[in-house]
């Protein structure tokens, strides 16, 4: 890598899919108006979408957090693959220069969480002016056999692994919510115990942990790495080019309290 001044920007599967959807239904219309948003940026960025209605409803229907099933990991992985093709195909035609990068292709889990992920060519493609764009996927795993790789679990990652700069997380919600529907700005491993009990699941099939686990992903990274992350609402018009702005929104999350 030239430079490690690396953006990662994570959108939700609920923003770009009707996550309430039996099937794959990608919202193209604010897909595109997302891709607008991000050509704006010029420095070095990852992508990572969500699989919404094009992986959760499968990996249910197939029950593939709790075996191994060939044509139901076969099934979800071509189906993630066409979200991820709508989602370049968009990226592209607003003038930013995307490829594929397929979970499937380059990660390895353990009981679910990632060994390894081979991300030289991804750090190539950065360092030759494409965008990659990853997503959540089934991939192999070395006691399970095969299983699911959110993207919550990806970001922090590549973060970790590429010394990212600075990480957002665009959902479906204004931030991090209590109980009364207030944004909260800030979590630490200091207020986490007082807030925890507010971070549900999604409000639809979410087989990778909901807004809990994208805190928790968070906190871990912030751990080891000093960073601090954002999760604000990919819906909004505006917010991704915010944030890629520089913008601090919706709720940060880091190691230390402030």
């Amino acid at each position: 890598m030239d430079d490690n001044d690396i953006t990662i920007l994570k959108i939700g599967g609920s923003v770009i899919t009707d996550k309430g959807a039996d099937d794959g239904a990608a919202k193209v219309d604010r897909i595109r108006r997302i891709a607008d948003e991000i050509a704006g940026f010029t420095g070095k960025l990852v992508i990572v979408h969500g699989a919404g209605s094009f992986g959760h409803p499968q990996v249910k229907r197939f029950g593939l957090t709790g075996k191994f099933d060939h044509k139901g990991s076969i099934i979800t992985h071509m189906s993630v693959r066409e979200l991820n093709t709508i989602v370049v195909s968009a990226l592209n035609s607003a003038g930013v220069i995307a490829l594929p990068l397929h979970p499937m292709a380059c990660a390895i889990s353990c009981n679910g969480r990632i060994l390894n992920m081979f991300t030289d060519p991804l750090e190539r493609m950065l360092d030759n002016g494409f965008v990659p764009v990853l997503h959540g996927d089934m991939v192999m795993d070395t006691e399970l056999g095969i299983s699911v790789l959110s993207g919550d679990q990806i970001v922090p990652y590549l973060a970790l692994r590429l010394n990212a700069s600075r990480v957002g997380i665009g959902s479906a919600e204004e931030g991090v919510l209590d109980n009364t529907g207030k944004l909260i700005p800030f979590i630490s491993n200091e207020n986490f115990n007082n807030i925890k009990a507010y971070l549900g699941g999604s409000s639809n099939i979410d087989v990778t942990g909901g807004m809990l686990g994208k805190v928790l992903e968070l906190l871990k990274l912030s751990e080891q790495s000093n960073s601090t992350s954002y999760i604000f609402n990919a819906s909004n018009e505006g917010n991704i080019y915010g944030f890629l702005s520089g913008r601090n929104i919706g709720t940060a999350i880091s190691g230390a309290f402030k």
